[in-house]
């Protein structure tokens, strides 16, 4: 029964009170995951094809079904977490521009469209010219599909600890490490070690930053609310503190020490471990970072 109604918007306002528990947990995680591969793999795909066009065009075709297969996961588990998945049409037909959401819907969908472009001029056409050209517009779009999650996470209210600025630096990091990770284990040994050695440098760079913030929000993240200060009790001597750093370790010390070791001994065999580690690490990395400011009381 409807307690209230406020007359400004007319809107029926059923249950105001917070929610207890965790509404965000794994699938949102998986979400945010697949996107990180499918945004991250058209980034990779279009580095190599600038710098390296002859050597790398096998990747085309496989590179792009990738990206169509995590973006479409990262689609399914957006909608399976809607509270009311079968009205989802409604984000297309009764849009509001103010929700991150809707907006990433509309991207999203717009850059489904151009991987079926691109999947079509590579296997149907054989056009490897008409391929290039809308990789070009799909890394344009891939940027704000990478990025609208910050936003989505950043418009969730009383929830301090995720900041757009630092949560859109990590979406892109995110995505820079999956995508190098997955193209590393993608091309194996067709790739020479040249490439090798530079998808190796992207990817310890990326896990370097991406690790610096994580550090510095840790650190420096409780001087700036109390909020901060009493979630991040969670990780640094709470129930999520192995969790935490073991997603630390694999995501981005791993990774930065075999790329390290690979580099110096010029043999890039530890690169497809590394690969391996910083996918499995970036989802715990995330599931942490997505889990812990839900556990605070907010009423």
């Amino acid at each position: 029964m409807a307690h209230e109604i406020i007359a400004a918007t007319n809107a029926v306002v059923v249950l105001d009170v917070a929610l207890p528990g965790i509404v965000w947990g794994w699938i949102i995680t998986m979400n945010m995951w697949a996107k990180s591969i499918g945004t991250g793999i058209i980034f990779l795909t279009f580095f190599l094809l600038k710098k390296y066009p002859k050597e790398t065009g096998f990747i085309r075709f496989p590179a792009v079904m990738v990206s169509i297969v995590t973006i479409h996961l990262f689609l399914f588990f957006t909608v399976i977490d809607l509270h009311q998945m079968f009205r989802f049409w409604h984000i297309f037909f009764h849009p509001h521009m103010t929700s991150a959401i809707t907006i990433g819907a509309w991207m999203a969908t717009g850059f489904v469209g151009l991987l079926l472009g691109m999947a079509y001029a590579i296997y149907m056409k054989k056009d490897e010219a008409l391929y290039d050209r809308l990789l070009g517009y799909t890394v344009l779009l891939a940027v704000p599909v990478t990025l609208y999650t910050a936003g989505l996470m950043a418009q969730s209210t009383a929830r301090e600890l995720w900041q757009m600025p630092t949560e859109s630096a990590q979406m892109i990091l995110a995505a820079l490490i999956a995508g190098t990770a997955t193209m590393l284990l993608l091309g194996g040994n067709k790739f020479s070690n040249t490439i090798k050695k530079d998808l190796g440098i992207i990817l310890g760079l990326s896990a370097a930053a991406a690790f610096i913030l994580y550090m510095a929000e840790l650190i420096f993240g409780p001087m700036k609310a109390e909020e901060v200060a009493a979630v991040l009790e969670y990780i640094k001597g709470g129930e999520y503190t192995i969790m935490f750093w073991i997603g630390q370790v694999l995501a981005f010390i791993v990774p930065m020490i075999l790329v390290w070791v690979s580099i110096k001994k010029e043999s890039y065999y530890l690169l497809k471990i590394a690969a391996v580690s910083a996918l499995i690490g970036l989802w715990i990395s995330k599931h942490v970072w997505l889990v812990i400011p839900q556990l605070l009381n907010m009423s």
